[in-house]
């Protein structure tokens, strides 16, 4: 199983070029935002995209054409589920999670931290590799829609206007 023949390693070449050209140019066109990772739908497509990458090159059941297809099919979506996101902000709700406040004024929230599925551990950690070595430091640690945690420290907070789509945000200190 070493090897098989010529023909199959010609192939591979010849069509893993080729779609790899035809993927790049289908990134260039359809913009930075294709491959962003800013919530799980672009983590999906970028995933898809290189499943279906490695099927054109590895299986000679699927043709070149199929190939391109689909992730002509696969930017394309992609491309209109951001479009239809950015004009709309009721399908970008239904389409993409909410930021979560998972610490605010120093006081880590149990039921925001349990809802999220994360351990005070994780939270702490996030809060040292902020380098902030104490929890009262910290006006907030924000989950984000695409899975990294926000650490902003009571000395950044400034007036708070980057918390405005966090639901929870509001500070204990203004109440």
């Amino acid at each position: 199983m070493w090897f098989d023949d010529w023909a199959d390693v010609l192939r591979v070449l010849a069509v893993g070029s080729t779609s790899y050209v035809a993927l790049v140019l289908l990134l260039r066109a359809s913009g930075k935002r294709t491959l962003s990772q800013l919530n799980a739908f672009d983590f999906i497509v970028t995933v898809a995209l290189g499943s279906t990458l490695a099927t054109i090159l590895l299986s000679s059941d699927v043709s070149w054409v199929e190939g391109v297809t689909a992730l002509v099919l696969l930017v394309g979506l992609q491309f209109g589920f951001a479009t239809v996101s950015a004009r709309w902000p009721r399908t970008r709700a239904a389409m993409t999670s909410t930021p979560a406040v998972l610490l605010r004024d120093g006081e880590i929230l149990l039921d925001t931290l349990e809802r999220s599925r994360l351990t005070e551990s994780e939270v702490r950690q996030a809060v040292r590799s902020a380098g902030a070595g104490d929890l009262a430091l910290v006006a907030a640690v924000v989950l984000e829609t695409d899975g990294k945690l926000s650490v902003i420290t009571t000395e950044q907070v400034g007036d708070g206007s980057a918390l405005a789509d966090v639901a929870d945000a509001g500070s204990r200190r203004d109440a």
